[in-house]
């Protein structure tokens, strides 16, 4: 299939792409360059096609997605990058998308800031019965990331991506809304998440806050704008590629990012889960993205005990453990310690809805050891 990448309503590569394998074969003339994704190199005149299909498979949804070999039975598919094409890698986080030279439609008549979309996707990623025989693939599920189950929902007019938990405590949307609350409470910007059940089943719901004027790009992809020195930390690195770009305000986002992971215990804040947000055609840099994705946190995937004895807690993005990755916060000034009172009573009140998936053993250690880090970062943010 014959294509043009266009940002939005701007052309920026000609490019041939293989609808059966979802890989972009061959690149053509590049028209704006500077509209390419971010991280995306231009080699002999052109755009790089190892970059650029690095980027488009990154769009995909991953093969570790749960329920995913279920998912592509029920729509007939063998592999989740044939779902780019059936959507032309059309998204609720950018503007980018394939135009189809053979075809006339333009940005307006497609995005799913304006437009509707299909639910069927969506119903077959979550595990509910399809019909194969009118199934519409027109959907930004399509180019959901994560491994847990999701799907995107008009909700009055507005898009809201619901997540699920994983067995046994379904746990992770009930974290989304414990870290909401902690953002709130200290006047953090954050995504803002609340509890939605489906024949039980419980999801975290967010609305989107991209627009269809801006577009979240990934730390991952800003860290692919400058080379890193053998002996550079990646947190330096970081804020050397924002600061080259123009992002103000990155290492006060990141005080806050690192202090809030550091009260849930967050465990998977990777470079594809924070980032900054930018004008999409003006290209400008609006700063830091909102605090969002915090569910893999709170002790979410282990026992009573363990959440308890705080073993084994693992680290991201720049660090291996939260003891080691809060002492890079530049200045603790700003945490309002009061505005954490009572924080254990709102918890209690947001895992009492957990119902069968979590006993009162449960939620006591996850509280008592949100308590217990509070209480050592106040040590920290006073000796410091």
């Amino acid at each position: 299939m014959d294509c043009v990448l266009t940002h939005k309503y701007i052309p920026v590569c000609q490019l041939q792409l293989d609808e059966a394998t979802g890989h972009i074969m061959k690149i053509g003339k590049t028209h704006h360059p500077e509209h390419l994704p971010v991280g995306v190199k231009m080699s002999d005149g052109a755009a790089d096609r190892a970059d650029l299909n690095r980027w488009w498979a990154g769009r995909t949804i991953p093969a570790s997605r749960s329920g995913i070999g279920q998912a592509l039975e029920a729509m007939g598919l063998a592999d989740t990058r044939v779902l780019l094409t059936k959507c032309l890698g059309l998204s609720l986080s950018d503007q980018y998308w394939m135009k189809p030279m053979d075809r006339d439609v333009d940005w307006a008549d497609v995005n799913f800031f304006d437009n509707p979309f299909s639910e069927d996707v969506g119903n077959a990623l979550l595990g509910k019965p399809v019909k194969p025989a009118d199934f519409d693939f027109h959907s930004p599920d399509n180019t959901s990331d994560g491994f847990l189950k999701k799907r995107w929902k008009i909700i009055n007019e507005k898009r809201y991506l619901l997540k699920a938990g994983t067995n046994p405590f379904m746990q992770q949307p009930f974290n989304e809304v414990i870290a909401s609350a902690v953002m709130r409470r200290l006047g953090i910007r954050h995504a803002s998440y609340s509890l939605i059940f489906d024949h039980g089943v419980p999801y975290s719901a967010c609305e989107d806050f991209i627009t269809k004027d801006t577009e979240l790009v990934s730390a991952w992809r800003v860290m692919r704008t400058q080379k890193r020195g053998n002996q550079m930390s990646l947190y330096h690195h970081y804020l050397n590629c924002c600061e080259a770009l123009g992002a103000q305000g990155i290492a006060r986002a990141l005080d806050e990012m690192l202090v809030v992971d550091y009260i849930i215990a967050n465990e998977d804040r990777h470079q594809n889960n924070f980032g900054l947000v930018r004008n999409a055609e003006t290209l400008e840099w609006i700063g830091a993205a909102p605090i969002y994705d915090s569910g893999s946190s709170l002790g979410y995937d282990k026992l009573t005990s363990q959440i308890l004895s705080e073993d084994k807690i693992e680290c991201k993005p720049f660090r291996k453990t939260h003891e080691q990755q809060i002492k890079l916060v530049s200045s603790f000034d700003w945490v309002d310690f009061g505005a954490l009172d009572g924080l254990g009573d709102e918890m209690r009140s947001i895992l009492d809805a957990a119902g069968k998936y979590m006993d009162e053993d449960r939620k006591s250690a996850i509280i008592a050891s949100v308590e217990k880090r509070i209480a050592k970062l106040k040590i920290i943010a006073e000796t410091q």
